[in-house]
């Protein structure tokens, strides 16, 4: 990027909240249902009808708007913001304008040198999705409108972001924060979390916005960071050869890595927004206000520093194990049959999460347990397996899902700590190996790591290797 100018970024998330029912209406939210199989007069806009508010999704709003530092709003209202679309059967979106139910919010990001930033939050608001239109079944367009109606959360930021880095961080500390809720299940690929990005230029040391482009159909975090960064170029560009950057909506295309122009950017006068005359006002009172905190989750920041704190990781451990609610709580319940806080951790981080990510499954569906894998822990803890056994005892875990006591007593795998049985495998090992003896003896000290490996090659593994390292130096210490 040239460094005479400097970008201006601001983010529209919109969030699709997993309710049952659809906002206005007790359609299904399922996805993937059969095309128009979830519809209804209602979500279709028949005359007559009228909206019903989902009282579930004003919960999950004001939970977002808790969770990013905003005002709730005690009244806020819905307003019609008309337009004209084929997938948008009623020629208007139910959505909220002047006076939104969140306000004046933050969240904060962390680079990777840790060093932080706070990106305000300009509203959060409720409104309804719109249809799909199906562009790729031969030469028409088909319009699915099963998603009509289903509850949706705009997140608009500040445009406080100045890189596409910053961009893509703030997006996956959104998307986090909504995994921790609970009222959205983050997945871009099926669209129910979706980006759309505000992007200026301006000379660096000017305060003036520029003209903004948005870019939308970016479905995934990498799509979010090329957009961002093509977008930019191309708009530095413009204003180098001497043009002039148009108010658009651009679409990018992930096949060619570029954008293409969609329309014109509307304003806020083109969609003609007024009040709804068929939905009251939303009155979130203190007392309703107070029952939606109380059932606020401990957030991903709070909950990496206590872990921090409390069971004194390292930051990038807490950072791995907190990065999801439900890794998170996997760890602490771990920890309810091990205090060995480090090890737990480990084993977490290195053979839960690669097991998972080989079979493409979630933590909550993996085959063990979070207390099996702490008993496993607590053995090694208490020496009655080592470390290498207990890599032979996990995937047996894995695969007939029994807990690691009855495994180690059915394979006869306690580690053997009896110092007289210990004793006999290492003077078998030094008797038929008196030239590395003498190595030992002559000063070559790295020969006791030769002497190690046969011990457990003969104990098959299970000699306790604390009490071999004080046994084997003392018995080459005795040939002297």
């Amino acid at each position: 990027m040239n460094p005479k100018y400097e970008v201006v970024i601001g983010l529209e998330v919109h969030a699709q909240l997993l309710t049952d029912t659809k906002i206005f209406c007790g359609c299904s939210t399922k996805f993937g249902s059969s095309p128009n199989s979830n519809i209804c007069p209602v979500c279709l806009g028949h005359p007559g009808v009228l909206p019903v508010l989902n009282k579930k999704v004003v919960e999950y709003t004001v939970l977002m708007g808790l969770a990013t530092n905003c005002r709730i709003n005690e009244k806020s209202v819905f307003a019609r913001k008309n337009y004209f679309y084929p997938d948008l059967p009623k020629g208007y979106q139910i959505s909220q304008y002047e006076e939104p139910i969140c306000e004046h919010g933050k969240v904060t990001i962390e680079f990777k040198d840790g060093s932080k930033k706070d990106i305000g939050v300009t509203r959060i608001h409720m409104e309804e999705d719109a249809g799909k239109s199906i562009h790729d079944l031969g030469d028409d367009t088909m319009i699915d409108l099963n998603r009509t109606g289903t509850p949706l959360m705009e997140i608009v930021s500040e445009p406080d972001m100045r890189s596409a880095e910053e961009a893509v961080l703030y997006l996956n500390k959104i998307k986090q924060v909504l995994l921790y809720l609970g009222i959205c299940d983050g997945n871009m690929e099926e669209g129910s979390l979706r980006c759309d990005a505000n992007i200026s230029i301006r000379l660096r040391g000017e305060t003036k916005l520029g003209t903004k482009a948005e870019l939308k159909n970016m479905n995934s975090f990498r799509n979010v960071e090329k957009a961002i960064e093509y977008e930019i170029e191309r708009q530095i560009d413009i204003i180098e050869d001497g043009g002039k950057i148009i108010q658009q909506t651009l679409l990018w295309n992930a096949e060619l890595n570029q954008v293409i122009p969609m329309r014109t950017k509307e304003e806020a006068h083109d969609y003609r927004y007024f009040p709804d005359p068929d939905l009251m006002p939303v009155i979130v009172d203190e007392k309703w206000r107070n029952e939606i905190n109380a059932t606020l989750p401990e957030l991903p920041d709070s909950r990496r520093e206590r872990f921090i704190a409390e069971y004194r990781l390292p930051v990038y451990d807490a950072q791995v194990l907190t990065s999801s609610r439900e890794l998170a709580d996997y760890y602490e319940r771990v920890l309810t049959e091990t205090d060995d806080f480090k090890s737990a951790s480990n084993w977490v981080m290195t053979d839960v999460l690669k097991t998972i990510n080989e079979q493409k499954i979630s933590v909550k569906d993996f085959s063990v347990s979070p207390q099996n894998l702490g008993k496993l822990v607590s053995l090694i803890s208490k020496n009655t397996i080592s470390g290498k056994i207990a890599k032979e005892v996990f995937p047996e875990m894995i695969s007939i899902e029994k807990d690691p006591e009855t495994i180690v007593k059915e394979k006869n795998l306690v580690q053997i700590s009896d110092t007289s049985e210990l004793e006999t495998a290492i003077v078998k090992i030094l008797d038929a190996n008196p030239k590395d003896v003498q190595d030992y003896l002559g000063g070559k000290e790295k020969a006791i790591g030769f002497f190690v490996g046969q011990i457990m090659r003969e104990t098959k593994g299970k000699a306790n290797p604390q009490i071999v390292n004080e046994l084997l130096k003392k018995k080459l210490e005795e040939r002297r």
